[in-house]
């Protein structure tokens, strides 16, 4: 069981069109999925869902009902579910496990190291199973880490 990669960054933004146009214009970011308020972006060489993620978030002085501007997570890969199910254990029995999302391409586990800094732990279905149906219905469900062994297999290799 181990970390395979750092496999994406998320940012809190404070104009999310702004950024957009600078990671697409200045750095060759392409956007891959796009919403009023966010954004996912994959770089331009990566066959990576995506790389980056961008979250608008209040301007002051409405600041401090919520997040900051800057890093909100990484997330980092494993390769097979059977490893994402151990992370789950270990981080449950930890204490650090603070949540879980099916985002129908990758499978996600959530946690905060002892400072609080929010991170994520993912296994991505293989880019030659993602189908255009999946992609287009992308959403956030209750993760089973059991069922989608079931469905995938454990020892499936799961996308860069």
């Amino acid at each position: 069981m181990g970390i395979r990669r750092l496999n994406h960054a998320v940012l809190y933004v404070s104009d999310v069109d702004r950024s957009v146009d600078f990671y697409r214009d200045v750095l060759g970011f392409r956007v891959i999925h796009r919403r009023p308020a966010m954004a996912f972006l994959r770089a331009a060489e990566s066959d990576n869902d995506h790389d980056l993620g961008l979250f608008q978030v209040n301007s002051p002085p409405e600041r401090d009902r919520g997040p900051a501007v800057g890093l909100y997570h990484l997330a980092w890969s494993v390769n097979t579910l059977a490893e994402l199910a151990e992370f789950e254990a270990k981080l449950r029995e930890s204490g650090s496990l603070v949540g879980s999302s099916d985002h129908v391409v990758s499978k996600s586990l959530y946690g905060k190291d002892p400072d609080a800094i929010e991170f994520e732990v993912s296994w991505f279905v293989p880019r030659e199973r993602v189908t255009v149906e999946m992609e287009e219905n992308l959403a956030i469900n209750r993760l089973d880490i059991a069922a989608e062994i079931e469905r995938w297999g454990a020892s499936l290799i799961g996308a860069l």
